[in-house]
């Protein structure tokens, strides 16, 4: 317990002295989460709509596909990412490796499956009733998926909140793609590991604490533009 206590003391401590170091790390922690996050959404509620909303040969593999893609371990994500993005690589003339970028790149791939099945998931559950009365309007193609996509906008955003929280907890991905470079590619994640294989466990606690807050802050604003929509 004088350890638990001890890593929250320092994290306040941290926060409170404005610690560069550390709000350069959890600044970019947010940076890098956050752009996945959005192209995760970018990417993944147009294929999870386009899922659910056709039929087409081998629908259920893709589906399979990314329903195992949900739980794939961020550490796999990180090496077939690396091996695209070396030197040697299909993408290695790019030179991002060890860069934000590369962690930007990864971590959306681990986001991705999650806003597809979960997207594709609430179209599929609407009420096949209201889609006749959509249709039954007139409405066009692109009326015809965004007021679907408006009926399903809370699941949205729970797939939203899901995605994010993929992101800025996983660790293995971004070290393998970041390379932990202090001062460059360091997130909180990265930190916290570092600190606990150098034996600063209080510091490696209070590293926790600030990326626990993080997760916290933003899953509570968008839990709250979610559940004041639906007006609960």
């Amino acid at each position: 317990m004088e350890l638990i206590w001890q890593g929250i003391v320092e994290a306040c401590r941290l926060l409170l002295a404005g610690d560069p170091e550390v709000l350069q790390v959890t600044l970019l922690t947010f940076k890098v989460s956050g752009a996945a996050t959005l192209l995760s959404i970018i990417f993944g509620v147009p294929l999870g709509t386009l899922l659910a909303l056709n039929r087409f040969p081998g629908r259920r593999v893709v589906l399979s596909l990314v329903n195992t893609g949900m739980g794939l371990p961020p550490v796999v994500v990180g090496l077939w990412v690396s091996i695209f993005l070396w030197r040697s690589g299909p993408f290695g003339y790019l030179n991002i490796m060890y860069t934000p970028a590369a962690i930007i790149v990864a971590q959306t791939v681990i986001a991705s499956p999650l806003v597809i099945g979960l997207t594709s998931a609430a179209i599929q559950q609407t009420d096949p009733k209201l889609r006749l009365q959509i249709r039954a309007l007139g409405t066009t193609s692109p009326q015809y998926v965004w007021l679907l996509l408006k009926e399903v906008r809370f699941s949205l955003l729970a797939a939203v909140i899901a995605g994010f929280g993929a992101v800025v907890s996983e660790v293995g991905a971004s070290m393998m793609v970041g390379g932990n470079i202090k001062g460059q590619t360091r997130v909180l994640t990265t930190a916290t590991v570092l600190e606990v294989s150098k034996g600063n466990f209080d510091v490696a606690i209070a590293l926790s604490v600030i990326l626990s807050l993080l997760a916290y802050g933003v899953t509570l604003g968008l839990t709250l533009v979610q559940q004041n929509r639906q007006g609960g």
